[in-house]
């Protein structure tokens, strides 16, 4: 066996036991390009040898996604399968855990009218509304793991010839989840140890605000009652732990959706919907977008924003301090997955309602009076750097340092 077929076997091994931690008789879904065939069958045999009662994988294609949005007609778009839906629904009500295998091309929709692409993002949501639910609150075990496929490699290192740059993106990618260490899973315990650490302290000091400064940055984020912070691994409802992302290196909680004040500037490209949109600026009043500006993406940055009401709030604030493993790589992924893990960041959109307490509970009046922001969205933009200092705001009004130029203010275990 060589040693990237090694890596790999150690890579599905780490994403079914760190990742969803796949339960005996459990079915599983794998969402992934084509292009990962061979990882998925790696982590099919290795489910079904862990005693998987199913593997149900959905197939994605970038060269027939591409011409679909660029081809079909808008009503096509605008209608996504409800047989699919329901069919995807019916598995997660059955317990299948959910593992998205990612690495999509950052540049693939850039020659198709965006406001298509923001209809069909915006019939997917719809439709898959119920079926995110079961994620979001963590009903199911679900996580993410990367592959790097040829569009992708291709953007990250240019001036490589196509293997070489898939191999040089396979390096990172193995080094940045602890593959290359002696004993990746121990490594990961590790990591979600002093994750566990960051989390607790930030429960209990439960800041009322959260105040931002960096270059073209100046923020306030008030923080919603009984919030909680989570990051590394997590518990589903029946009590199973796992990763969701795998890279992590955050903490994060839940804003306000009203109490979010000022300016914030984007460090990172944001690819959302096959476009990339850079170098942007958003203004928040009250906690709404009210206005905003980017360098490049402008219009699918502004199809993003009117997605729903939802969509021009915060439902997420993360903490990720300048030493991750991601951010000292030097590189900028072009994949939300690993940037927003090299950089503190925000999400527009839909808030985890596991982030307050008793949130899974509340039915949508609710959550708006408490400030749990609802959308067909979550997207996450990167705004840390190591120029960014972040003040907590107690709940008498002091204020106490969190992150200074771009590391914790305060030293963990």
């Amino acid at each position: 066996m060589t040693t990237h077929q090694q890596q790999l076997e150690k890579y599905a091994e780490l994403a079914l036991k760190k990742g969803v931690n796949l339960q005996k008789e459990q079915g599983l879904i794998i969402n992934a390009p084509i292009e990962a065939s061979d990882l998925v069958r790696i982590i099919s045999a290795k489910a079904y040898g862990k005693g998987a009662k199913d593997v149900h994988v959905e197939w994605s294609d970038e060269i027939l996604t591409y011409l679909k949005m660029k081809n079909a007609p808008m009503n096509v778009l605008e209608n996504f399968p409800e047989w699919k839906a329901k069919g995807l629904e019916t598995m997660v009500e059955d317990g299948y855990a959910l593992l998205s295998v990612y690495g999509p091309n950052p540049d693939l929709l850039k020659e198709v009218d965006s406001e298509r692409v923001a209809k069909a993002n915006k019939a997917t949501a719809e439709a898959l509304s119920n079926y995110r639910d079961y994620i979001m609150n963590d009903k199911v075990t679900w996580s993410i793991v990367a592959y790097p496929q040829t569009a992708w490699a291709e953007k990250m290192f240019p001036d490589a010839p196509v293997q070489e740059a898939k191999e040089k993106l396979w390096e990172q990618i193995f080094s940045i989840t602890r593959i290359d260490r002696d004993d990746p899973i121990t490594a990961w315990e590790e990591h979600n140890e002093k994750l566990r650490q960051a989390r607790e302290y930030l429960n209990e000091k439960q800041y009322k605000r959260l105040h931002y400064k960096a270059p073209g940055t100046e923020l306030t984020i008030e923080l919603v009652d009984n919030h909680i912070w989570h990051g590394g691994s997590t518990h589903s409802v029946d009590g199973v732990e796992f990763n969701p992302n795998m890279p992590t290196e955050e903490v994060f909680t839940m804003p306000h959706k009203y109490g979010v004040q000022g300016k914030v500037t984007s460090t990172k490209p944001l690819n959302y919907g096959g476009n990339l949109i850079e170098n942007f600026t958003l203004t928040f009043e009250d906690g709404k977008v009210v206005d905003f500006e980017a360098e490049s993406g402008e219009d699918t940055l502004k199809h993003l924003l009117e997605t729903d009401e939802g969509a021009k709030r915060l439902g997420e604030v993360a903490l990720v301090p300048n030493e991750s493993p991601i951010s000292q790589s030097g590189h900028i992924f072009f994949n939300t997955l690993y940037d927003e893990n090299a950089s503190c960041h925000l999400a527009l959109g839909k808030a985890y309602p596991t982030n307050i307490k008793e949130g899974s509970s509340m039915d949508k009046t609710e959550m708006d009076e408490h400030g749990v922001n609802d959308s067909l969205v979550h997207e996450d933009f990167m705004m840390g750097s190591a120029e960014l200092d972040i003040d907590g705001e107690t709940q008498d009004g002091s204020f106490e340092p969190i992150f200074r130029k771009g590391s914790w203010a305060m030293e963990f275990e």
